[in-house]
Order: C-alpha cells, then sequence, then structure tokens
C-alpha cells in the first residue's frame, strides 16, 4: 500500500475523501496534519564560515559600541 500526504484546496474535497473512505477505497489517517518546521538554526547551519562569523560578530560588536558611544 501506497500512503500519500494530500493538502486540500477546496473543502468540498474532503467529502469526497470521506464517501472514498466509506467505500473502503482510501483510508484516512489523520486530519488537520501541520508540517514541522526546521529550526533556524537548522536550516541556515553551514551556510558561512567559521571564520566568516566571527569577522561578523567582530563587527557587529564594533557597530554596537559605536552605537552606545553616540
Amino acid at each position: 500500500m501506497d500512503t500519500m500526504l494530500i493538502q486540500l484546496t477546496n473543502q468540498n474535497a474532503a467529502g469526497l475523501l470521506h464517501e472514498l473512505e466509506e467505500l473502503h477505497l482510501i483510508k484516512v489517517l489523520d486530519k488537520n496534519i501541520t508540517a514541522a518546521k526546521p529550526k533556524l538554526s537548522d536550516k541556515y547551519r553551514g551556510s558561512i564560515s567559521n571564520e566568516h562569523g566571527k569577522q561578523l560578530n567582530e563587527h557587529i560588536k564594533q557597530m554596537r559600541s559605536e552605537w552606545h558611544s553616540i
């Protein structure tokens, strides 16, 4: 058996799915499943090198110190 994840774009489709389930053609497993969003740290990990990250942190520290001196 194949399992598929579908997204309903029209609420009338839910009725059709339930009719197919009553005919024992499909089985509705779960309703209202939300896709898990990846954490931003996982999403962007490795997008810049460690060296570039250190340079960026130093630049941010410098800008913050300049801002506080105004």
